[in-house]
């Protein structure tokens, strides 16, 4: 009579690192794997520890058995549980009877062999550690973030499509003491989420711990603006006051090449040089202020007047202020996908203006309406600039698709005769981890004297900006 085979099983071993009873079964595996062709053996030791991690498999295959080892067979060619066999003397019973092979090892070979395993289980551990380790997550800090934005910022952040489906990320949420149960449980919701790309998620309220080894911050800070209560100058003040304290830490504690995203819905601009100011070792093609969500909402608009997807239109362009005195310009914007007379490929575009033959709608209705724009935008608090965020942030990393451009508030160099040293909204695409603007996009006399009229606002917002540095830090203004 023939016996048994297990051609189609394969014997699993699982044990304490540290176990004599496991290193006798694992040398015997290991002879019988050698001799005997269709025998196969899996191997799995752990931490004595953490033995408890069989618990879910013997609770779901219904053994009783728990102590080191434990040895079963996987079916493979039958589907369902494994078999059981046991432990060490079950597994001497089986190899006995099947195989007439046992083993003779010695209770002291069985200690010495045990101790090796152990130290070979220590070893694997922390060289497992050290290569994971080398995988350095990206480090996010998020300021103000007991604000709702973070709710719809963090998912898309740790979805992989920002920075890759095999990026990891480590994400930092700072604010004050009083938000401590706020950024609490936004840790405990992101952490239930089970991210696979998320690595890490921590709450902070002391502020000299900001920004430690940061890759990328993200500035939320705004100031509730009510003229009435106050000027616009204290508000300006209080700007100051929160960029002064950003600034040197993000020096002293952030990576050399972080990049600074201002965000919010007041003095966006503002912020963005107040922390150059601040912070003159900072990058400062490094620090730019976002404009997406008003380029996203002015695109709407246009759509829905064309009877589109607001995906189709492009291009559309944010020129100054962006949370404050701003100009959209239509005049180099591009339709995709337009339903009308002449179709083409999928690159196949569509001058706007071309296709809105209702000039007196731009000029009585959209162009007027953009108070209703500043509206729509100051009044969302979650979806659509969290969408901003991980939009200008994909293309940091990615690059523009399709040449793509993008408004961008930026330190100016003179580019469309806008001052230098002011932070201006203009046009812009991202390349290979920069981004450049498009001077090649032209402008007609009245776009240009838009334009002298928005830099000459935020020229004013500087200088009273610079006049309260002067009056609190006399020596830093000189």
């Amino acid at each position: 009579m023939s016996k048994p085979s297990i051609c189609v099983a394969v014997a699993v071993f699982t044990g304490k690192a540290n176990c004599p009873y496991y290193a006798k079964a694992e040398l015997l595996a290991d002879y019988l794997q050698t001799n005997l062709p269709n025998f196969r053996v899996h191997k799995i030791t752990q931490h004595p520890d953490k033995w408890e991690w069989l618990h879910d498999i013997r609770e779901t295959n219904g053994w009783e058995h728990s102590q080191s080892p434990i040895i079963w067979r996987e079916l493979l060619d039958r589907g369902g549980k494994g078999q059981l066999l046991g432990g060490l003397n079950d597994f001497l019973e089986y190899a006995q009877q099947y195989y007439g092979i046992t083993s003779m090892m010695l209770s002291e070979e069985m200690l010495d062999i045990a101790e090796e395993n152990l130290q070979a289980h220590l070893e694997i551990v922390k060289e497992d550690e050290e290569i994971k380790s080398l995988i350095k997550p990206v480090q996010i800090w998020i300021t103000s973030a007991s604000v709702p934005i973070c709710y719809h910022l963090i998912p898309l952040l740790a979805s992989g499509e920002v920075f890759g489906m095999t990026t990891e990320i480590s994400i930092h949420l700072l604010d004050t003491d009083q938000f401590k149960e706020i950024l609490h449980s936004i840790v405990m919701e992101a952490e239930d989420m089970a991210f696979p790309l998320l690595r890490s998620i921590s709450e902070h309220t002391k502020i000299d711990q900001a920004f430690i080894d940061a890759d990328i911050i993200i500035v939320l800070d705004d100031v509730l603006l009510n003229l009435e209560v106050q000027s616009l100058e204290n508000y300006i003040r209080e700007v100051s006051e929160i960029c002064q304290v950003y600034a040197p830490l993000i020096e002293k504690n952030a990576k050399s090449e972080v990049k600074v995203i201002s965000s919010g819905k007041t003095f966006a601009n503002l912020k963005a040089m107040m922390l150059r100011t601040y912070g003159p070792s900072i990058r400062p093609e490094n620090i730019i202020a976002i404009a997406t969500s008003w380029e996203s909402a002015a695109k709407a608009m246009l759509a829905r007047k064309l009877n589109m997807n607001t995906a189709g239109v492009k291009d559309v362009i944010v020129w100054g202020n962006i949370t404050g005195s701003n100009y959209i310009d239509l005049s180099h914007a591009k339709l995709y996908g337009y339903d009308c007379a002449i179709w083409g490929p999928a690159n196949f575009q569509r001058p706007l203006l071309n296709m809105i033959y209702d000039r007196e709608w731009i000029h009585s209705e959209f162009l007027s309406a953009q108070s209703t724009l500043s509206s729509r935008v100051s009044r969302c608090t979650g979806m659509l600039p969290a969408h901003a965020v991980a939009t200008v942030l994909r293309y940091w990393y990615h690059g523009s698709p399709s040449e793509e451009i993008i408004s961008v508030g930026i330190l100016s160099e003179g580019q469309f005769c806008v001052p230098e040293g002011i932070v201006f909204s203009m046009p812009v695409m991202f390349r290979n981890g920069n981004w450049e603007v498009v001077t090649e996009v032209e402008i007609n006399e009245i776009t240009q004297k838009v334009l002298g009229r928005l830099s000459h606002e935020l020229v004013q917002e500087k200088l009273v900006a610079l006049k309260e540095i002067s009056e609190m830090h006399p020596y830093e203004a000189e």
